[in-house]
């Protein structure tokens, strides 16, 4: 039995046109815990003004890096 707990972030995807060029800006919004259930629980650290306009996704969180300079 798996008795680690699943961690997921949030972010946010807001798409803008500068100078005729789309570019999507992506934002760290919060974080979701996988319950015993197979549930997720949302925290958002803020939550977008614009909701109809941006896509929120929940996904893997990726390790931080170590100093690759060694």
């Amino acid at each position: 039995m798996n008795t680690e707990q699943k961690i997921m972030q949030l972010v946010g995807a807001k798409e803008t046109v500068i100078a005729g060029e789309t570019r999507t800006w992506w934002t760290k919004i919060g974080v979701a815990f996988e319950n015993k259930d197979g549930s997720f629980t949302l925290r958002f650290d803020y939550v977008p003004t614009n909701l109809a306009d941006t896509t929120i996704q929940m996904r893997e969180r990726k390790p931080k890096q170590a100093d690759q300079s060694e």
